[in-house]
């Protein structure tokens, strides 16, 4: 017998039938990776999709309490496609993940509507204590790939993640964030969309760079500043030792 399940999140996805949310997610794909050319090739050669199809099913089986045959489900998603979700993780509408591998997707995680992750994503946990440990994406976020976004925080809708970013703490709507740990380096505004979707997560700053060059810059500075007092007492010694060799009159 299916166990109780009082979850009520994701119940918008619920009302919506499986097969107009498989539609969505097969064909959001074409707007967002210019490599796909039709509909039927990326339903039968797009990992990501086939792993979202597989979250989809499990997904279901999940909520209704079915839970051994939903993680059986996964777990062969997961064989066939190398994108690790869990059946339990909440995910929206036209959801993508392009170039489907090594993307982990935790049992809390809660993924808003039109978000995009790219391979080698994570969205992991930091405690095993019981409860919402795992991120939440609001809508319209874009992961680069390689990002790790960590614990039980909130990613702001239209943001951007760099790519091999570690985000560890809540980020705000509508900013790009880079490094480790992520830091904000384009505020307002800077994931909303142009077109169909804004890609350009890869125009971005490195703010290590940044910090080293301003650092440089005040170094030259400081030289200059030291060399400049080191000829006046040059000179003052020499103008001192001049009045003491003169011969008195």
């Amino acid at each position: 017998m299916p166990i109780e399940d009082s979850s009520t999140s994701g119940e918008a996805a619920e009302q919506l039938s499986l097969l107009r949310l498989l539609r969505e997610d097969l064909r959001c794909v074409k707007l967002r990776d210019p490599a796909a050319r039709g509909e039927l090739e990326s339903l039968l050669t797009y990992p990501g999709v086939h792993a979202v199809i597989w979250h989809r099913l499990s997904n279901r089986l999940w909520r209704r309490g079915w839970r051994f045959p939903a993680r059986f489900l996964s777990w062969l998603g997961r064989f066939l496609t190398n994108v690790d979700i869990h059946p339990g993780a909440t995910i929206g509408r036209r959801f993508f993940i392009d170039h489907g591998a090594g993307v982990v997707i935790g049992e809390t995680a809660e993924i808003g509507d039109d978000v995009t992750l790219y391979h080698g994503v994570t969205l992991g946990g930091t405690t095993w204590s019981p409860g919402k440990r795992h991120p939440s994406l609001e809508d319209d976020v874009v992961v680069g790939a390689g990002a790790k976004i960590l614990g039980p925080i909130t990613v702001g809708r239209g943001t951007r993640v760099g790519a091999n970013s570690v985000v560890v703490n809540d980020v705000p709507a509508d900013v790009t964030v880079v490094g480790i740990p992520a830091k904000v380096v384009y505020p307002d505004g800077a994931g909303k969309k142009v077109g169909r979707i804004d890609l350009n997560h890869h125009f971005m700053p490195d703010p290590v760079s940044a910090a080293l060059s301003h650092i440089i810059d005040r170094v030259d500075f400081v030289e200059a500043r030291l060399g400049l007092l080191q000829r006046h007492v040059r000179e003052e010694r020499s103008d001192e030792k001049h009045d003491q060799e003169e011969p008195c009159s």
